[in-house]
């Protein structure tokens, strides 16, 4: 199993954060840095702040040189595809090819709100998703193209230059393992990413995208996991880290408390304890795991991750 790093980027990081966090990564050995792609705190809270999530991985792509950076997930709502595409191949360039692509629906209507984005019912924004997915694909292809859909019409468009990863950079369907969406996975993407699932349901998932996969003709999909991650290297370590989220979440009652509110689809616990529930995910058959670390500013649970955790599930 492969790990990355995830970071709720809307909860307040800021860039020294951003920098601090890369270079953790590199150092200690931690493959992949995912951020979330939000404009508002999805915690509700008014006063933490986000910088956007492509200027961001922009901006980090020029100051690192081995992790690899991508979203989880790009909103279809946010951007309009030919835009979308074209951010990513800047980035891809300016990294030397080292960028990810994660898309999906969208789905906090706050931040449309108060931002002006559209946010139109599901069904559309699934439809969107889908045009989405295509227009990006064959925009990172060699030759031009042309598209006319519901929403999005492209002409004799060849968008040079292409991406520095050939034959594209990895492309990530973000869902929760619904039919269609796991059709669209099947059909478009390089990677089928799900959130907060417990190890019965990714093993569900992984049957239904193989299913999925063989109707598209395409080997399996890969599937990954986003999930909550709280560990510590033995009990005092976890129940430490366990009362400073509580505080940051405004959890009343303290740590005990707080590890025992969490829902069963988190990976929380000693180290131990984390890495046996890794492999149980491991063996319903996902391949790569994205830890959300919310306490973004402990440098030394990134650390801990690619030197201790990482290795283990390697």
């Amino acid at each position: 199993m492969r790990v990355a790093l995830m970071i709720e980027g809307q909860e307040g990081v800021t860039w020294e954060d951003w920098q601090g966090l890369a270079r953790s990564c590199e150092e200690h050995g931690v493959e992949a840095l995912f951020r979330s792609d939000h404009y508002l705190s999805v915690e509700g809270r008014a006063d933490r702040g986000s910088l956007d999530a492509w200027a961001t991985l922009s901006a980090l792509a020029a100051v690192t040189s081995t992790v690899r950076l991508g979203t989880l997930v790009s909103p279809a709502t946010f951007r309009h595809p030919s835009e979308l595409a074209k951010v990513v191949v800047t980035a891809d360039h300016v990294s030397g090819g080292r960028v990810e692509l994660g898309m999906g629906t969208g789905w906090l209507d706050a931040e449309h709100q108060a931002y002006g984005f559209p946010f139109p019912p599901f069904a559309e924004r699934l439809t969107r998703l889908e045009e989405q997915l295509e227009v990006v694909s064959r925009e990172w292809e060699d030759g031009s193209f042309s598209f006319e859909g519901r929403h999005y019409e492209i002409r004799a468009l060849d968008a040079v230059p292409k991406p520095v990863q050939r034959p594209r950079p990895n492309l990530i369907l973000g869902g929760r393992g619904g039919p269609r969406s796991l059709g669209l996975g099947a059909r478009f993407a390089d990677e089928y990413n799900t959130v907060y699932k417990t190890t019965d349901e990714c093993a569900a998932i992984r049957r239904d995208l193989d299913e999925a996969s063989r109707e598209e003709g395409r080997d399996p999909v890969p599937l990954s996991l986003m999930t909550g991650w709280l560990v510590g290297e033995d009990r005092a370590e976890l129940l430490d880290r366990a009362g400073r989220l509580a505080e940051w979440r405004g959890h009343d009652g303290g740590a005990e408390s707080f590890l025992g509110s969490l829902p069963e689809s988190w990976i929380a616990g000693t180290l131990d304890e984390a890495t046996d529930r890794l492999g149980e995910l491991a063996a319903a058959g996902v391949e790569r795991v994205m830890l959300q670390h919310l306490l973004h500013r402990d440098l030394e649970a990134v650390a801990q991750i690619g030197r201790r955790v990482a290795p283990a599930v390697a």
